[in-house]
């Protein structure tokens, strides 16, 4: 079986540096915060060329206290993607806004950003794109929108570390940039772990209040904050694995660059495309396919290991049927979440099986 990812692969690459990383803050006795985070917030800054990060618990905070600190509450309309995880709606909701979702465009699947200005009204607070399988949104136009409106950026980049936006990483465009690090992301953890990177000094101090139940000075609480803190083992682990992110990375992109050739002129098989804007980060080979249950299940029978991001939209997911939307409601988001499918990629996976996984899908399209 080839695996879609292997992130025992991963850490098996780097072990020796991470059990001494590790050793380390266990040994080092400080176990809350402290300078292991603080180093690698001040790292992480400096990669993405941002003048602040700070570390949370995880993406959903992430997101979540981005929004409280650009003061957004209940009432207050944020626009967001119908083509993304549902976590990105998860926040605004946790805060007390109203989901505004607008489609995707048909053909990088990322947020349309001429339907982003249509869906502007008076109670529109914050945009917040998400840059999608690793895929960079065009920050360029949705910051000038942004300016011409009055509002402010919080960009989702749960999927992109490493990705650019002209001669820009991702993390330094926007007004406050939410980032994950999951254990499966391009820069992830051995867990949940999470930070927010920003220019303003003004809103990381704000977040960094906010994560720590509001404090500054222990036992006095200047706000109702919450406790969301970046670990410091899993500060330590990203800042081994950080190092490595740009290597990694450019081997995801030789594996995207052969699946692209490979895979070229087959009938029904949309490929991804690379925006004209910036680079990805190749965070999934996502494809779209019509009869995508029977490929999944075709190539699992051939031995090659696929997952699906994601097979329901947001707006027809349980937690969102109160909000009254039926299928149909956005029909180019829902045709790519029937249609997606996510092939194996990952800096463990050998160019000889994506030369594999091309072989067999060609079979399995005949």
């Amino acid at each position: 079986m080839i695996p879609f990812l292997d992130l025992g692969a991963a850490t098996a690459e780097l072990q020796s540096e991470i059990e001494a990383a590790v050793l380390g803050v266990v040994r080092s006795g400080r176990y809350i915060l402290g300078p292991e985070v603080e180093a690698f917030e001040g790292e992480y800054a400096r990669y993405v060329g941002a003048a602040h990060a700070v570390g949370v618990g995880n993406g959903l905070d992430a997101l979540v206290l981005g929004l409280q600190a650009l003061g957004v509450g209940p009432g207050d309309e944020v626009i967001v993607p119908s083509n993304t995880y549902i976590a990105t709606w998860l926040a605004i909701t946790a805060v007390g806004a109203v989901v505004v979702p607008v489609e995707p465009d048909p053909d990088s699947w990322l947020i349309d950003v001429s339907q982003v200005e249509r869906a502007i009204t008076s109670r529109t607070r914050v945009l917040l794109p998400v840059h999608l399988y690793g895929h960079p949104c065009d920050m360029e136009s949705i910051g000038q929108l942004a300016a011409r409106h009055g509002l402010r950026v919080l960009d989702d980049a749960a999927q992109a570390h490493g990705a650019t936006v002209g001669s820009r990483r991702v993390g330094a465009v926007a007004d406050v940039t939410a980032w994950s690090f999951y254990p499966s992301k391009n820069l992830g953890a051995l867990g949940d772990a999470g930070t927010v990177t920003t220019n303003d000094p003004a809103l990381a101090e704000r977040i960094r209040l906010l994560r720590n139940y509001g404090s500054r000075v222990k036992y006095e609480n200047e706000v109702r904050g919450t406790n969301s803190r970046l670990d410091p083992i899993q500060a330590a682990v990203l800042r081994v694995k950080l190092a490595h992110l740009d290597e990694w990375n450019s081997r995801r992109a030789a594996q995207a660059r052969r699946y692209t050739e490979g895979l070229a002129g087959i009938s029904g098989l949309v490929l991804p495309v690379e925006p004209t804007w910036g680079a990805s980060a190749w965070h999934v080979y996502a494809v779209r396919v019509s009869d995508r249950d029977r490929v999944q299940r075709a190539l699992r029978d051939a031995g090659v290991e696929t997952l699906v991001h994601y097979p329901i939209a947001a707006h027809l997911q349980p937690a969102y049927r109160d909000h009254g939307w039926k299928p149909g409601a956005f029909p180019v988001s829902e045709a790519i979440h029937r249609e997606v499918l996510s092939l194996p990629l990952g800096p463990q996976l050998p160019l000889a099986s994506v030369d594999v996984v091309i072989e067999r899908l060609r079979k399995v399209l005949g």
